[in-house]
């Protein structure tokens, strides 16, 4: 109703004598908006193409080729997709990266919830709170895995001479095969909870005051009121992170390249990782294509389904 009220051809149609007939905007004036629409769209919509969709296309015709990416390549069909479906290595990587996302993501999740509640109330100081929560976000990823590099450190690191401390044994963390994965997890946790924090603190703000008060004057507690009303709130905004948080953990690369190189023994070896190794360690161009366009055509599929998902988990009545 504000915006046909504040439509002036709207306001002249109620204005008009009963009978005439006041026309709209004829043909001509929609063109010319739906051409200034473009015109102001076209420069993002040129840079998408060039630099999105130009390379996606470029790598797929790449990865029917056998190149090393400085001389032309050659035409080979299938044989990259043969090869990977018979890499061990790239399995490897493959489950890896599914055992990161299955780790990563809802361990974010979970913590962001209740420290965006704690967030969320009227104390003084909140504003520090809510920035050091959030500098880890705003943090190098480089920065971040170096930090990381010299806290986790075997000989000489805080947290293992913490751990002498208190009298439990050393760890090998990025050096251990059985540890470097979850190093990498609990890296990557710290670096994007501060994210999710932020999107849950948003929509906990956003949450009527009126549900909150009615929901006390019907006996809830805060807890139960949380758990009642907050919650399946959060859902649009938990729906929103499950997809990014998730784009992100399968294209998992820079925590990796500076704290353990995909090792030791391939451990911590994820596809971004591996696709790296073939393209600028092993210059197998075309492998290294084709791994990235199966990660492509996974992260979409993993997308849509999520998204899917989504639409039928939530519920709203807009009124």
């Amino acid at each position: 109703m504000a915006v046909a009220a504040a439509d002036p051809a709207a306001r002249e149609r109620r204005s008009a004598p009963r009978g005439r007939r006041v026309r709209g905007p004829g043909p001509r004036m929609r063109r010319a908006d739906h051409f200034a629409g473009w015109a102001f769209v076209s420069p993002a919509v040129l840079l998408i193409g060039l630099f999105g969709l130009v390379p996606v296309v470029w790598s797929l015709l790449l990865s029917f080729q056998e190149t090393d990416l400085t001389s032309p390549g050659t035409w080979t069909g299938a044989a990259n997709y043969q090869k990977m479906v018979h890499d061990p290595v790239f399995w490897q990587a493959a489950r890896q990266t599914l055992v990161y996302c299955v780790l990563f993501v809802p361990i974010t999740m979970l913590l962001a919830i209740p420290i965006a509640v704690l967030l969320n109330q009227k104390v003084r100081g909140m504003t520090f709170y809510r920035m050091a929560v959030y500098v880890p976000l705003v943090t190098s990823t480089v920065a971040t895995g170096v930090i990381f590099s010299w806290l986790l450190n075997p000989q000489f690191g805080l947290v293992n001479a913490a751990l002498g401390k208190v009298g439990l044994p050393q760890q090998g963390f990025f050096q251990s095969t059985g540890e470097a994965l979850p190093a990498v997890v609990g890296m990557t946790v710290w670096g994007w909870l501060g994210f999710a924090v932020i999107i849950y603190l948003s929509a906990l703000q956003n949450v009527p005051r009126e549900l909150m008060e009615a929901a006390a004057l019907d006996g809830c507690g805060r807890v139960k009121a949380f758990w009642k009303v907050e919650l399946p709130l959060l859902a649009p905004a938990s729906s929103f992170l499950l997809v990014w948080l998730t784009i992100n953990a399968l294209q998992l690369f820079d925590e990796v390249y500076v704290t353990t190189k995909g090792g030791p023994l391939h451990a911590s070896t994820v596809l971004v990782y591996y696709l790296y190794q073939q393209a600028f360690v092993d210059f197998d161009g075309g492998y290294a294509a084709a791994i990235g366009s199966a990660l492509f055509v996974v992260i979409l599929a993993v997308t849509m389904v999520q998204l899917w998902l989504s639409r039928r988990a939530s519920h709203y009545e807009v009124n």
